[in-house]
């Protein structure tokens, strides 16, 4: 186990922090390590039908491009996932779900940062209000599965909820070439 000496730098935003820690190892060495505290997230796979999802577009200033992913957002103080999930989706899409179901709940960078990603299919999706939440989304989008599956073999879809969610429920990975 390792054990924080001192915090040699902090960055602080309304939404998370990352520090920068003298920690000692457990040969007895002295290291550093940074740790990102962000807040846990919810994400939705939104199914129109058996065979279309609802995907949002947005543009993702870390990789300087739009891009194409299911509806997710970071859960409010005292929020619970699943409360999370239905308002990220009405926010994004306009669309509420009679139906969401949990998938798993994973930690998408276990090696510097804290947060976790609840990951949700939603059904029985029914329209809740018109409009997009303009300061993040560009379109929304129904995708059929086919087609998602050569949007990734192409290298389209990069976005690790998105794959993750779509691998576990079994919609993508034969055919796809890795």
């Amino acid at each position: 186990m390792e054990k924080k000496i001192r915090t040699v730098a902090t960055l602080s935003t309304h939404s998370f922090s990352v520090s920068l820690d003298e920690v000692l190892l457990k040969n007895g060495m002295e290291g550093k390590r940074i740790k990102v505290d962000h807040p846990e997230a919810a994400a939705i796979i939104p199914f129109v039908s058996k065979d279309e999802i609802l995907m949002v577009r947005q543009f993702r200033y870390a990789l300087g491009k739009e891009t194409l992913e299911i509806p997710a957002g970071k859960l409010d103080p005292g929020e619970k996932p699943d409360e999370c999930v239905r308002r990220e989706l009405i926010e994004e899409t306009g669309y509420e779900a009679g139906h969401i179901r949990l998938i798993l709940t994973y930690a998408p960078a276990i090696g510097y940062a804290n947060e976790l990603i609840h990951l949700f299919s939603g059904h029985h999706l029914r329209r809740a209000r018109e409009g997009l939440d303009d300061r993040e989304i560009s379109s929304v989008e129904t995708v059929s599965l086919r087609r998602l599956r050569d949007m990734i073999e192409k290298g389209l879809i990069e976005d690790g909820k998105t794959l993750l969610g779509l691998s576990f429920l079994g919609l993508i990975g034969e055919g796809v070439k890795t």
